[in-house]
């Protein structure tokens, strides 16, 4: 093993930053680097186990982008297509009144209009509690006035909550069936999804603290990046009333997310079409401003422009993001390398030093 790997983890673990935590790294298609560090459940003196099942927040994203692809290489729908045509409730208006023509496209790529909070407290973001469905909670955000006509700015949102209410009436039935019809069915991921497959198995999740992370509540509210509120519901996943959240909703497992990660850097596989793919790693937002430098975004997550601005160890091309209860991805086309980092502590293990500090010391062990 790695030794920058193992001092990076270990000093998060020792540091109180991470509880527990996974690294599974693959390069040119075979396991380079496993490990895990700290504990599965602190307050039970628990070691942290291998493969256990994660509430994956937005690693949810990519799995919903990818059967929304695959979806459209069946010709099932079009990246073209009307989100109103699909969804009759969804229909926002622009300011003059007129309804916004929000696309597919639109959707995959966060350029909608639409956000990650509201004035509507009855709304669901996909992580906290609710009791709506989809036309009950997404109807309440086409009320909501967008923040720019589609098309015309870029902001991180429920997007992808959206296209999985658009991919669940499409396929006819839940999002769950269209998800393992189109993806997690042939990739035999079969611990992954809008479920949890063995409760022994999930990890307990932590809130960032000072001193030490402290072990989350129900609902549980952090404090972001950008100073606002982020709320949490560890229960959610065992909800049968709670709509699937396409953009937060699945629980699931490291060795299943860095199989479907590697399918993609591999061209797609069973599920898509190397070209769908190839469209998909690439800038698809054009010059959109975007607070992180030198990143463009995909249909997957932020594509890397300009490795040196973005201060990154990773090749041009290289598509990543994470899922804010503590978990970070990366697929490096050029190098070969498909990292996955999951923790059982938000936001450390997502937004923090951890990840970003992780993934240089895995570079320099591969170098």
């Amino acid at each position: 093993m790695g030794a920058s790997v193992n001092a990076v983890m270990d000093n998060a673990v020792s540091g109180n930053k991470i509880v527990g935590a996974e690294l599974v790294v693959y390069r040119h298609g075979k396991i380079a680097l496993r490990r895990t560090a700290g504990h599965f459940d602190r307050e039970a003196g628990v070691p942290m186990i291998e493969n256990a099942i994660y509430r994956l927040a937005s690693v949810t994203k990519p799995i919903v982008a990818a059967t929304a692809l695959a979806m459209i290489d069946k010709g099932l729908l079009a990246l073209d297509d009307l989100v109103s045509e699909r969804l009759d409730y969804f229909a926002p208006k622009l300011d003059d009144g007129s309804q916004a023509p929000i696309t597919i496209h639109h959707l995959l790529t966060h350029t909608a209009g639409l956000a990650y909070g509201y004035a509507d407290a009855g709304i669901s973001t996909g992580l906290g509690p609710t009791d709506k469905n989809f036309r009950e909670n997404f109807s309440r955000v086409a009320a909501q006035p967008l923040l720019f006509a589609p098309g015309q700015g870029w902001n991180y949102s429920v997007a992808i909550d959206v296209l999985g209410a658009v991919l669940a009436q499409v396929h006819g039935g839940t999002l769950e069936d269209a998800v393992r019809t189109h993806v997690t069915g042939p990739l035999g991921m079969n611990e992954t999804g809008f479920f949890v497959a063995q409760a022994s198995r999930l990890a307990p999740p932590y809130a960032d603290g000072n001193p030490i992370p402290t072990p989350m509540t129900d609902p549980q509210t952090i404090s972001n990046e950008n100073g606002g509120p982020t709320t949490f519901s560890p229960s959610r996943i065992f909800s049968d009333k709670a709509f699937q959240s396409g953009g937060a909703g699945m629980a699931g497992t490291p060795e299943d997310i860095a199989t479907f990660l590697e399918t993609l850097r591999q061209g797609g596989g069973a599920i898509l079409k190397p070209e769908t793919v190839a469209v998909a790693f690439s800038n698809r937002i054009g010059s959109l401003p975007r607070d992180d430098q030198g990143q463009r975004f995909g249909y997957f997550g932020a594509v890397i422009d300009d490795p040196v601005a973005a201060n990154s160890a990773s090749a041009k091309g290289t598509v990543n993001w994470g899922g804010v209860y503590g978990h970070s991805w990366l697929v490096d086309p050029a190098n070969g390398i498909t990292i996955v980092s999951m923790s059982n502590t938000a936001l450390e293990g997502c937004t923090g030093r951890y990840p970003k500090d992780l993934i240089r010391a895995v570079y320099a062990d591969l170098n």
